[in-house]
């Protein structure tokens, strides 16, 4: 599975920024799409995830501020992040894998992309 990630960008704090992230190959081995974040001299984190049944998970810093979604064709998923903060500041991973709770279990990662929130 390959994965590319788009739409990192400069915000200001409170503003809005749409991720996406385009998956091809063997998609159909995967059942989770989702985004995780890192920073400087801290661990991948997880922000968000999409399963093939439709069941999202949020971490607690982001729920109702980020919406994940993907189109029909199901080989792209969004992470749409409204109301930024400086602390969303980070490089964020597009990530496929296998659907599990609480969370996803990536297997593929995609390139990442900058999301700098400016206060």
């Amino acid at each position: 599975v390959q994965l590319q990630a788009s739409g990192g960008g400069l915000v200001q704090a409170g503003g809005s920024l749409r991720l996406s992230c385009a998956a091809s190959g063997r998609i159909f081995s995967i059942s989770a799409l989702g985004w995780y974040r890192q920073t400087p001299g801290e661990q991948r984190a997880f922000v968000a995830d999409l399963t093939d049944m439709n069941n999202t998970h949020y971490a607690d810093s982001v729920r109702g501020r980020f919406t994940i979604s993907r189109d029909s064709a199901e080989t792209t998923v969004y992470l749409e992040m409204n109301s930024l903060k400086p602390e969303d500041t980070a490089v964020y991973y597009c990530a496929a894998g296998r659907a599990a709770v609480p969370t996803m279990v990536p297997a593929f990662w995609g390139q990442g992309t900058l999301v700098t929130v400016s206060s």
